[in-house]
């Protein structure tokens, strides 16, 4: 599958490229671009590093590998980076951070600022409006929560062409974060970074690339590279990604969420409001607890099945409300007008109960209750996130053990 590089050849050069004007930069908060000013008048610039041009393991061209693998992949689409690369004259690509369906993430330097960022580059054709309206919103607000530090703030938007001349990326700069939850625990959420304190964890991540280059294939165009792993970093988790953010407490439409996360009115094409994050709590912290997922949602030949999904749900949370499937028409493809099942696909052989396997007593009895709180069929009867952070389940963890005799 891979074969020891030796010549320079084999690499491409690390050019930098021409930059449109940053059209979407109107929607960088007025706070964001004197930070960002100050910070370009205050710290001192560094000089970009020249990276290896051999030594690294090439990959077979026919083996998919990375976003490669994703049945959208449309190669043409996405912008062909390459470590060494300075982008917007200021962020050299110091390596590959992950990747999804319409963007790459790259840790870069910026050479400005000399320091560490996030870059996160979006295929052609895919606009991050949305996103970026949710970071707007969120920059505006004046609040001392203490949720605010779990937020990963915007701090840079540019365009930068593609090679075919054509083409623009828009592409959005945030502070660097450490690993994924899904990482710690091989499992999602993705979305869910833990923050870094530790800048020698970056300063490696950038060393590593001079003692040991990431492998790599390369092809005619552009050159796909492995993402290279984040240690452990003990910092705060912090919300990233908001693609599918929704500003507003109004219904909404639309297929969001994982597939394996959906709520069932999600499914069913009902109209959802934020207690769809409720649900999506319910999904992670049984993840987190269990090391896999509640729901498959795969039929016998690993597609995505709805059907599948839904018996899983009926399994586990019984038999949904009538009031919940007179909200959908799409639920008369699986059940009957009386609420039966009409059998799309047959029930698992399991409840809730024997579903979990790492509790006992009276600790799964809690955690199990923690859960119905969250899923529910009924968007309406799901906790708050206020009563499941008070929920006696969640607060057992801050009780304090009664103090030995002699410790008194």
């Amino acid at each position: 599958m891979t074969s020891r590089s030796a010549e320079a050849s084999h690499s491409r050069p690390n050019p930098v490229r021409p930059n449109q004007p940053p059209d979407l930069g109107t929607h960088v908060t007025d706070r964001y671009k004197q930070q960002s000013i100050q910070r370009d008048a205050d710290l001192r610039s560094s000089t970009p590093r020249v990276f290896p041009s051999s030594g690294w393991d090439n990959i077979d061209p026919s083996c998919l590998i990375e976003e490669e693998n994703i049945p959208t992949y449309k190669p043409e689409r996405f912008y062909p980076a390459h470590i060494g690369e300075i982008l917007n004259r200021r962020y050299q690509i110091v390596g590959k951070l992950g990747y999804g369906s319409s963007a790459t993430v790259w840790l870069c330097r910026d050479i400005w600022g000399d320091c560490f960022i996030t870059l996160k580059i979006y295929a052609a054709l895919t606009s991050p409006t949305r996103e970026i309206e949710v970071y707007k919103h969120l920059s505006t607000i004046q609040s001392d929560h203490a949720g605010q530090s779990c937020l990963r703030p915007l701090t840079d938007i540019f365009h930068t062409r593609n090679p075919d001349g054509h083409k623009m990326h828009t592409c959005l700069v945030h502070p660097p974060l450490g690993i994924s939850l899904d990482q710690c625990h091989d499992l999602q959420p993705n979305n869910m970074l833990l923050g870094t304190k530790d800048n020698s964890i970056l300063s490696n991540f950038e060393q590593a690339e001079f003692d040991a280059p990431i492998p790599r294939k390369t092809l005619e165009d552009r050159t796909i590279y492995i993402t290279r792993p984040l240690p452990i970093s003990l910092g705060t988790p912090v919300l990233c990604d908001l693609g599918e953010a929704r500003v507003g407490i109004d219904q909404q439409r639309g297929d969001i969420m994982p597939d394996v996360y959906r709520a069932p009115e999600v499914i069913l094409d009902m109209t959802w409001d934020y207690k769809v994050d409720i649900w999506n709590v319910g999904m992670v912290i049984w993840d987190l607890m269990e090391r896999h997922h509640l729901f498959k949602a795969r039929n016998p030949d690993r597609r995505l099945d709805d059907g599948v999904h839904l018996a899983e749900m009926h399994a586990l949370l019984g038999c949904p409300p009538r009031e919940f499937l007179s909200r959908s028409e799409k639920s008369l493809q699986f059940w009957d007008a009386n609420g039966q099942w009409k059998g799309a696909a047959p029930f698992p052989d399991y409840n809730l109960e024997t579903r979990e396997e790492k509790l006992h007593g009276d600790e799964k009895s809690d955690f199990l209750r923690f859960l119905r709180r969250a899923l529910c069929w009924l968007p309406e009867k799901r906790a708050t996130a206020k009563e499941l952070l008070f929920d006696p389940w969640m607060m057992h963890g801050l009780r304090l053990k009664k103090p030995a005799e002699g410790n008194r």
